[in-house]
């Protein structure tokens, strides 16, 4: 059987197949605790359950637009409005099958081969195959001072003839950190000053802690949509914890969108019917889901850093938004992979290497889950790592005994 050259250079996704892994031992009847997923647990919105099931009750559920429905649109123009301050129109929002196609849309809409994307580390594990996916190259930055936050200079040092744009990602997949508002102001204007294009993938920018809220990267611009280089994208996946219905939206400049409108009606045609209806329902509807999960989420985090702050010779930043905490165990283990490996085979617990995020020697754990999975996860993980604990664990009626520090 032959492969494509493309189709072999691209890596499996972390994070799904560890979503795969767990629910396989689940089948099996094992004791698994997930810390690495990015799923919230909470319900999804009643509105969005209601505008759904009014669409599935006319018996007439139908191909919908290439770049999304009407009211959806509308929708999405409304929250840009209230969320952004920026007054947008139909023709500048391309509704995709979640805010991963809108962001391959917008990578096949702009890059020629051998084209280069910078990308700051940590970064979401899909963005360099999405780059390669499209016949970019990806450019990594990482900060020399080992923080989670790149300077400028690094990324404009990155910077060379074939770059094309930007990605930021703020609240950070994995890490958990907010890029401070000089800092967006910094990528804003080195973007528009190399002509580069600029993704803002704010699909956790709801998702902010202790009384603070995400820079809105149009503060910083003097132009209009339609005059600027810069695509913001977002979906309801996060913020309303609607994982399933796969539905996200990029708002940019018309040609921009019009492109991208083509390359998606030529991939999938236009997201599912329900899914949009679903979205317009959370969109316009009650929006107190959004605080609840909020605060539940900021909960769950100061907990998870609590406890991990109890490990000896673990590192960790408190995370200023998502649902991710991104602690260093390196002084366990440097390689990820291996620990990661390591805590799922003892202990039951799925956690994400951090070399899948351009960190190694870290791991990714999600607090979205239960609080109960949170303490009980870093139980068996602090168990399994820290000589000084107790020698005997037990999962369930299951007995473990460490026989290996």
């Amino acid at each position: 059987m032959s492969i494509s050259q493309l189709a072999r250079s691209i890596r499996e996704s972390a994070t799904l197949k560890l979503n795969e892994t767990a629910a396989l031992l689940r089948d099996k009847g094992e004791p698994v605790i997930h810390l690495g997923g990015g799923e919230p647990k909470s319900k999804v919105p009643l509105d969005a359950i209601i505008n759904m099931t009014s669409l599935a009750h006319t018996g007439e559920v139908r191909y919908t637009p290439p770049d999304g429905i009407p009211s959806l649109k509308k929708a999405i123009i409304r929250y840009t409005e209230e969320q952004y301050g920026r007054t947008i129109h139909a023709d500048n929002v391309i509704v995709s099958g979640g805010a991963k196609q809108a962001i391959m849309c917008f990578l096949h809409t702009i890059l020629d081969p051998k084209d280069e994307v910078i990308i700051l580390a940590p970064y979401w594990v899909s963005y360099p195959e999405m780059v390669k996916l499209a016949g970019g190259v990806p450019v990594i930055v990482k900060g020399e001072d080992g923080t989670f936050q790149p300077t400028l200079k690094e990324i404009a040092e990155a910077c060379g003839q074939y770059t094309k744009a930007v990605i930021v990602n703020s609240p950070n997949n994995p890490s958990g950190a907010m890029y401070p508002a000089e800092f967006i102001a910094e990528i804003v204007a080195f973007c528009e000053k190399k002509k580069l294009y600029l993704l803002m993938d704010d699909i956790y920018n709801r998702l902010t802690f202790d009384g603070k809220t995400a820079p809105n990267c149009y503060d910083y611009t003097q132009l209009d949509v339609e005059n600027s280089r810069m695509m913001v994208v977002n979906g309801v996946s996060k913020m309303y914890g609607m994982t399933g219905f796969r539905i996200g939206w990029a708002v940019g400049s018309t040609p921009l969108i019009e492109t991208m409108a083509i390359i998606q009606s030529q991939q999938t045609s236009g997201p599912a019917a329900p899914s949009q209806w679903a979205a317009v329902g959370a969109l316009n509807g009650v929006q107190s889901a959004i605080a609840n999960l909020r605060t539940t989420l900021e909960n769950n985090r100061n907990v998870m850093v609590e406890r991990l702050q109890a490990f000896d010779g673990v590192k960790v930043v408190k995370p200023a938004g998502t649902f991710y905490c991104f602690p260093d165990f390196s002084a366990y283990e440097k390689d990820s992979q291996k620990l990661a490996d390591f805590l799922l085979e003892k202990v039951r617990v799925v956690v994400v290497p951090g070399k899948e995020f351009g960190f190694e020697g870290y791991l990714r754990l999600s607090y979205c889950g239960s609080i109960k999975d949170v303490t009980e996860g870093l139980e068996r993980m602090k168990w399994a790592l820290d000589p000084n604990s107790p020698n005997e664990l037990y999962l369930g009626e299951r007995k473990l005994v460490r026989d290996w520090l």
